[in-house]
């Protein structure tokens, strides 16, 4: 049996490697953390066991295989975060195994587990007069209604991630040269220029904060506090509650942070600015993922020219080819899990 606690291995994973030595960001810990809380207490639930009591040897390959069936049959997770949390599990097992070499091959064995393939989710976005309804019905009126509207044009203008938008500080604000310093995946920094109304909006939210320092949060509740990635999705879906889409499978799909995301990259493709700005522009790693909208805008220009197709009355004619701490009790792991 290994020498080193889970609840130690834990606490490096999170506090050490995660936070000191790769400075991974507080959004991606959080999704690691409950990656790592739901398979510990998934595996303590069929061991039969007080979570406290587990120990590294009851962390398998078999028993990570059988978490991710239990993520899709029981929890009816997604193909893509039933991924999330393989990764999540992968990156903890190449930790184990620097850590306690005596698990290197379990570790080896989840390193093996694949990434579950399926068809990627279709785009669902607004086309610009849809944006432009959104704001002619937006409120005009209350304590809320210049964040609101301030919120909503600024993430159709830059096409910011919804954690982007709540890591957003005064100091990365240029508004005298009209625009804006996002943080984005991989601790990277872009620039991205703000429209005149943009501007004009986010000065006047900053007007009675104008001895606020440079690291306050822009966009911040009524308490004051910075809004959360959660609490931008739930702004987003107050003020979008009429406009749901609906997929290919026919399902209706709300209106969040990235569907306006990809609102503004289709509205830069139809106006004519070049993938590799929008890119640039959205803070993409691969042009491939920018790829997507130019594929949505030929689909569209395809259907506007069938609509316009005129009658010719040609008869049809058929074609030739087919178309290190103690954990005394599940309380105490569980509660710093959550504090991360």
């Amino acid at each position: 049996m290994s020498t080193t606690t889970l609840g130690a291995l834990l606490y490096g994973f999170f506090e050490h490697d995660l936070k000191t030595q790769k400075g991974v960001r507080a959004a991606t810990i959080k999704s690691y953390r409950d990656a790592l809380r739901l398979f510990l207490l998934f595996v303590a639930r069929e061991r039969k066991v007080q979570l406290s009591t587990l120990h590294p040897e009851d962390l398998t390959a078999v028993r990570v295989r059988q978490f991710l069936t239990f993520l899709e049959q029981e929890r009816h997770n997604q193909v893509h975060s039933r991924n999330q949390r393989l990764a999540a599990l992968k990156t903890f097992f190449n930790f184990l195994a620097t850590q306690a070499p005596e698990h290197f091959v379990e570790a080896e064995a989840v390193m093996g587990i694949p990434v579950k393939r399926s068809p990627p989710p279709a785009t669902v976005f607004l086309v610009r007069e849809e944006m432009q309804g959104l704001f002619t019905v937006l409120p005009t009126t209350g304590p809320l209604a210049l964040r609101d509207r301030a919120l909503l044009l600024f993430l159709y203008n830059t096409g910011a991630r919804a954690q982007e938008v709540a890591d957003l500080r005064q100091g990365h604000l240029e508004l005298d040269r009209r625009r804006v310093r996002l943080h984005g995946k991989g601790d990277k920094w872009r620039l991205c220029p703000l429209w005149e109304e943009t501007v004009r909006l986010l000065e006047l939210l900053m007007q009675p904060r104008t001895d606020a320092a440079a690291d306050s949060a822009v966009f911040i509740s009524q308490r004051g506090q910075a809004l959360t990635r959660f609490g931008i999705y739930k702004i987003v879906r107050r003020h979008t509650r009429g406009l749901d889409k609906r997929g290919q499978d026919g399902r209706p799909v709300s209106i969040s942070p990235h569907v306006l995301r990809h609102s503004a990259a289709v509205g830069l493709l139809e106006a004519g600015v070049d993938v590799n700005v929008i890119r640039a522009w959205l803070g993409h790693v691969s042009l491939e993922t920018t790829n997507r909208y130019a594929e949505i805008t030929i689909a569209m220009k395809a259907a506007a020219m069938q609509a316009c197709e005129p009658s010719t009355g040609t008869p049809a004619v058929e074609a030739g080819f087919p178309t290190r701490r103690r954990w005394r009790d599940d309380a105490a792991l569980l509660e710093w899990l959550q504090s991360l």
